[in-house]
């Protein structure tokens, strides 16, 4: 199908003009994920083919389908945690049929529109989940360093550090020290290539040269470390769930780790998705049609045996960043993917497992944000900050839908004293004599009116001059806080002329400077 005809089929898909920016767009992501697709199946133990096809699918299938055209979809560190645990307790041969499950609730919930629930999370929780998981795969990819596998709890791994410390020989040419020695070379090429890079040269990942500058040494000098294993056929690699395999959807407990796997992938698509219309001024995300995408994929990742897929903000945002205009870009990048492992399977065998447990170290530690609770605490005070910490500490002492939950029912103590009376009236008028849009709110503006508030904010038109009055708001949690601070930054960024009025406690945690 040639580019002219996809652009008809769908405005997001790319027009002639712009088949050259989402083409190298679309190596950069491709350059990107290699090495994210492989390590994130291993931090998920799971073969590395695996996060493969998870990626193939989710840029041939979810790309061409997705309700957010530039968001990328794979195989996402968010999950790594869970599916450790689950294949650990259930074994591989259960995760497919589990994840076709999760994959049909996604798909029930776009069609019946359920999109815009996943949106009232509080940043709060989903910053300190992706904190907790971060840290897990940090304490957990530590020992894949040492040729070692992880342990099977976040604090098993991070009690046997300390052995792993002290029992280094810096004169010794064991495998361990070996291995070290190249994921140490990955981290510090990757993070010094990001701080020191030419701008001409700032589309290059630095994950990829990680690996690439560890796969060389240890194939010229001829290192026994562990290498990563890869099928010698592509279609071994999409290996299909057997028949009776699905006979196990009947334990209750499959059933529930379903629904969990539903959430959380669910969950930080739409996160994701909404970063990523931060980042650009084009078409914005239809949330319901990227629900249904992400479960259309899940279930295909389910059918293969294969790892379940988010929409993933680190390859999302290298697409954005390398200038792709439309949604060709993550197609094109499942099918070097492909063309990769048809073609290059023996090359995959090279790289040391070491070098792709540190770019998992660096992945993993990047999520744990310090930043963002600062911003809370600052912006929306103690409670906000306190929800994140809850989070975190459940998620790496417990695991994570515990922390998820609790750190959700610490959400409503916001709402505590104003419990009586929690509704929010949204109103939009024209100014008259003037081409000014009201945006009117009344009462208290929570995350149990917030799916409302954001489709009144999106349907104001870009090109007029807003007034967001805010004259009559009782209460404002952080969770609304943060999506009025977010709209009103991108609208400014247009150009677009926006007036906010409001009491003094309520603008405090809003950007009104701008």
């Amino acid at each position: 199908m040639s580019a002219a005809t996809l652009s008809a089929a769908d405005p997001g898909i790319a027009r002639p003009r712009t088949l050259v920016r989402d083409l190298t767009a679309s190596i950069v992501v491709f350059l990107v994920a290699m090495p994210l697709c492989m390590g994130i199946a291993i931090a998920s133990g799971v073969p590395p083919e695996k996060g493969l096809v998870t990626g193939i699918i989710g840029g041939l299938v979810v790309g061409l389908l997705a309700g957010s055209p530039l968001q990328v979809s794979g195989p996402a560190a968010g999950l790594a945690v869970i599916v450790f645990e689950f294949v650990r307790e259930h074994g591989l041969a259960v995760l497919g049929p589990v994840l076709v499950l999760a994959g049909l609730i996604q798909l029930i919930a776009g069609t019946f529109r359920l999109g815009g629930v996943f949106r009232v999370i509080s940043p709060a929780v989903v910053h300190g989940m992706l904190a907790g998981i971060g840290a897990l795969i940090v304490i957990g990819q530590f020992h894949v360093l040492f040729d070692a596998k992880p342990l099977s709890s976040g604090l098993e791994n991070l009690a046997m550090i300390p052995a792993r410390v002290l029992g280094i020989e810096p004169t010794s040419m064991r495998a361990s020290e070996v291995a070290l020695a190249l994921g140490l070379l990955t981290i510090v090429v990757m993070i010094g290539w990001e701080k020191l890079r030419p701008a001409r040269l700032k589309l290059v990942p630095g994950a990829l040269l990680g690996v690439v500058a560890a796969t060389l040494a240890a194939w010229s000098l001829g290192l026994d470390v562990l290498r990563i294993v890869v099928p010698e056929s592509l279609s071994s690699a999409f290996s299909s769930v057997e028949g009776g395999g699905y006979a196990s959807l009947l334990n209750p407990a499959l059933l529930l780790s379903a629904l969990a796997i539903a959430f959380i992938a669910s969950a930080e698509t739409l996160l994701s998705a909404a970063a990523v219309d931060r980042m650009h001024d084009g078409v914005r995300t239809d949330y319901n049609k990227e629900l249904r995408a992400q479960g259309i994929g899940n279930v295909l990742c389910g059918a293969f045996n294969a790892l379940p897929m988010t929409g993933v903000i680190v390859r999302s945002s290298a697409n954005v960043q390398a200038g792709a205009q439309t949604r060709l870009s993550a197609v094109l990048h499942g099918v070097w993917i492909l063309g990769f492992v048809a073609l290059l399977p023996w090359l995959l065998r090279e790289v040391p497992m070491a070098a792709l447990g540190g770019v998992l170290v660096v992945t993993g530690w990047r999520l744990v944000s310090v930043d963002h609770v600062r911003h809370l605490f600052k912006a929306h005070g103690l409670m906000p900050a306190v929800i994140w910490a809850v989070t975190f500490v459940l998620v790496v002492t417990t695991d994570l839908l515990t922390g998820v939950l609790v750190g959700l029912g610490l959400s409503l103590v916001e709402l505590l004293p104003h419990a009586r009376n929690l509704k929010l009236r949204i109103t939009r008028s024209d100014v008259a004599d003037t081409d000014t849009v009201k945006v009117e709110l009344q009462g208290a503006a929570t995350f149990l009116g917030l799916t409302r508030l954001n489709t009144a904010l999106e349907q104001v038109p870009a090109d007029r001059p807003v007034h967001l009055d805010l004259d009559r708001v009782r209460m404002m949690d952080h969770t609304t806080a943060e999506t009025i601070g977010e709209w009103l930054k991108r609208h400014r960024r247009r150009g677009t002329q926006v007036r906010v009025t409001g009491p003094a406690t309520i603008l405090r945690p809003l950007p009104i400077a701008g």
